[in-house]
Order: structure tokens, then sequence, then C-alpha cells
């Protein structure tokens, strides 16, 4: 990692109810990086990125983002200072129009006062949304839906975006696009954590990983060094 941390996750447990799922978790990320956690189903990839949202709380250790203690703070308060998650299943809401679900999105006192430069930003890079935006989001595409996700994530103004599994399901062209708006999202600044188990595709598309197994993290740093790991190719690539 290069440059001072934007967020740090300093020895963090986890629980769901009783059941453990994350041991000792340390990360640190920068701004504007390109960050990628991979693991198989099970491994907690996505209770760590809940963890980090607010959506559950650590026992034990802490979370900081830009020098701010956030470990026990609730979810919006969380999205307010700059921290929005595309959750695994796309979390948009069906019944309303891709219009009103971007508009969702910017509730929160930062987001509200750009929210119309945001929705110009979302349709620049979706420009099939704006098309659609009258269209209620359970008609589109799984694709599409998708893309509404990722840009309420945007219209929430953030500072760092975690992505749960945003290729699940789609068709391949379709991952290209959401990949390639991702690095355009980053250029402008934005820090991206992705959550994948596609580990080649992960490893092509970000700077470091970090490799989760049950609930630790076994391996971490460059993506051109972990793709030249023997445990990584055992594991991942079959080598």
């Amino acid at each position: 990692m290069t440059g001072e941390a934007l967020l740090k996750v300093n020895h963090i447990d986890t629980f769901h109810g009783s059941l453990q799922v994350l041991w000792d978790i340390s990360i640190e990320i920068a701004a504007e990086e390109m960050i990628a956690v991979i693991g198989a189903n099970g491994s907690g990839k996505s209770s760590l990125l809940n963890t980090i949202s607010g959506m559950v709380h650590p026992t034990r250790g802490s979370i900081v983002f830009q020098g701010r203690n956030i470990t026990a703070l609730d979810p919006f308060r969380i999205v307010a200072l700059g921290i929005s998650q595309v959750p695994e299943g796309r979390g948009i809401f069906p019944d309303l129009s891709v219009y009103e679900n971007l508009k969702i999105g910017s509730y929160n006192h930062r987001a509200r006062p750009e929210r119309e430069r945001n929705l110009k930003t979302v349709f620049r890079h979706f420009p099939i949304l704006e098309r659609r935006k009258n269209q209620l989001a359970k008609t589109l595409s799984g694709g599409e839906q998708q893309m509404v996700a990722v840009g309420s994530a945007l219209m929430s103004n953030p500072k760092l975006m975690l992505l749960d599994e945003m290729s699940l399901g789609l068709a391949p062209l379709v991952v290209d696009e959401l990949y390639k708006v991702l690095k355009e999202i980053r250029s402008r600044g934005i820090t991206i954590v992705f959550v994948e188990q596609n580990v080649r595709r992960t490893l092509s598309e970000a700077e470091r990983a970090y490799i989760l197994e049950t609930g630790r993290i076994v391996m971490s740093g460059n993506v051109e060094d972990l793709r030249e790991e023997e445990k990584v190719k055992k594991a991942y690539f079959g080598a």
C-alpha cells in the first residue's frame, strides 16, 4: 500500500449470533486504490464488507475511516461519512422506478446538494439507465439492475465503495462493462473494494488483494505477486 490509509480495520472479530465469522482481521486501504477480497463461499468476504459498512458490529477491534473511529456507528451514519455498499443480490427496490431507486441513494446530508450532478454522472456511466429512468426496476435485466445498484451507491457521493459479488450471474459482456465503469469511478478519486469469486478476473482488475479462508486473512499483497504464489495457483487455478 502506498499513501496514508483511508480505511484501517484493526484486529476485528465479528459474530453472526453465536457463530464467529471473522477472526483478527486487519486491513489497510489507501485513497484511490482498487482492492479485491478473495475467498470461497463462507470464507467471510461478505461479513467483512458488512462489518465495515456497519450492518454488523465487531466484538473486538476497531474500524477507522479518514482518521475517525466508525466501529460502533449505524449504517446511515457511515454512508453519510462517505462509505457506500452494493450488496450481493443488488438490494434495489423492484417496485420503484430507476429514477426513484437512484434518488433514494442521495438522501444523506452530504449527497443531497449534489443530487443532480451525481445523477448526470450515473447516466454518463450508464446511458441505458437514463433511457429507462421511468421503468420499474423489476422490469430490467439482471445486468441493468446491477447498474441501478451501482448507480444508487454513486448517488450517495461516496469516497469508498464496497461491492459484493458484482458479477454474480451476469453475462461476460455485462461484467466487462461494469468493470470498465469501476475503473472510471476509481479515476474520479473514489476508492474501490470489491468481493469476487472469479479469482482470475479479480487478479486482473485489482491492484492488491486480501485472501480469506474460514474468516481469516491467509495471504495479501500485490496481485502480480499473488498470481505467482504456489498456494494461490493450487487453490484457485488448479496449477
